[in-house]
């Protein structure tokens, strides 16, 4: 009788642990904000950003890996003074325009069955950035064709319904210089996401 209620009782468990694996779809908006190296490149405040796409969860035990694809599409404003912050030199604006393709793959533990701690890498596939309206002064944006950084954050599930809040850091630069002149620019994010287990 006993090993027959611990058999239940494992099955149980297993079932639970296993229960919310699977494949889904997820979008979200993301606050994204720039940070520049360099007195030339003073960000201007945070912008409004969105992504979409897969997420697949996989795991047992309390623990979890997820791999996601997603396009994502963020902006960044920021100001060119060619003399540095005390030049006198009036101030340039500009708007950089970044779409790429995101693969984060995160890696956590369950509390209390619905909720997850999560943390991973993400590396960041450049499809089509750019800097409008750049004038003579500021051209020649060399964006790299892929970046790497890092995610964390936790999530709370209900049902087939995710939501997730993670910050994002950048671990290598996005641009090498703009012109004539080097950064090191690097994106950080707050991103927010809703998600639905398909199967």
């Amino acid at each position: 009788m006993k090993k027959l209620l611990f058999s239940l009782a494992l099955f149980w468990g297993v079932t639970q642990a296993f229960s919310q694996n699977g494949v889904g779809i997820k979008a979200g908006l993301s606050s994204t904000s720039l940070d520049f190296k360099s007195k030339q490149f003073v960000p201007a405040d945070a912008q409004t950003g969105y992504h979409v796409g897969l997420f697949g969860r996989f795991g047992g035990a309390g623990f979890f890996v997820q791999p996601e694809v997603l396009f994502t599409q963020t902006s960044g404003e920021f100001a060119f003074i060619p003399n540095g912050a005390s030049g006198g030199t009036a101030p340039e604006n500009y708007k950089a325009e970044f779409n790429r393709l995101d693969i984060p793959v995160m890696v956590g533990f369950r509390l209390l069955k619905v909720i997850r701690l999560m943390a991973g890498p993400i590396a960041s596939v450049n499809i089509d950035s750019k800097l409008k309206d750049a004038g003579n002064t500021v051209q020649d944006v060399e964006f790299k064709k892929a970046t790497l950084g890092y995610q964390a954050g936790l999530g709370v599930d209900l049902g087939n319904l995710s939501i997730e809040g993670k910050y994002e850091g950048g671990l290598s630069k996005v641009t090498e210089n703009i012109g004539s002149f080097s950064t090191d620019n690097r994106i950080n994010q707050w991103v927010l996401s809703v998600g639905f287990r398909i199967f």
